[in-house]
């Protein structure tokens, strides 16, 4: 059975940007777009409606291309269960309070239980000063929580 995967806002962003002159951004750019091609289906793939929310945002076109490039994925639904997870890592845990979006995708990907929450947020996701308090924090409180992770790291052998 394939591995599931929480597909966070920046990972559908990343390959649909102008291309960055910032090196570090080109970079995730061109490592994000390898990930789509090579080991994308690898995997069982999700997104949600903040993703679907966050990737209309902006330039209409730019919009549009994310939107589509995210056709026919399934959604996870934001259950009564998700949102109190969320609070309790905005109010208990270790994310800033505005970091609300960002705690709804963890706890959207930690209670249908995805094994991976793949994402370029490196403020308040892959951070790894706040996954650990998070993830305690996930399993104290009964969940297990997905491996947080870049593009990069979940690229394989």
């Amino acid at each position: 059975m394939s591995k599931r995967v929480y597909v966070e806002t920046s990972v559908i962003s990343y390959p649909r940007a102008r291309q960055s002159r910032d090196l570090v951004q080109a970079a995730r750019q061109e490592m994000t777009l390898e990930w789509w091609q090579r080991r994308s289906r690898s995997f069982e793939l999700f997104i949600s409606a903040l993703v679907l929310q966050e990737a209309g945002q902006g330039d209409r076109r730019a919009a549009q291309d994310r939107l589509e490039a995210m056709e026919g994925l399934p959604l996870l639904d934001l259950t009564d269960e998700a949102v109190d997870l969320a609070e309790a890592l905005l109010n208990e845990g270790p994310l800033p309070g505005k970091a609300v979006d960002d705690a709804v995708h963890l706890a959207l990907a930690t209670v249908h239980e995805m094994d991976f929450l793949l994402t370029w947020n490196c403020r308040h996701l892959a951070n790894a000063e706040l996954v650990g308090p998070a993830a305690r924090l996930l399993r104290a409180k009964g969940y297990e929580p997905p491996v947080v992770c870049t593009p990069e790291e979940l690229m394989g052998e």
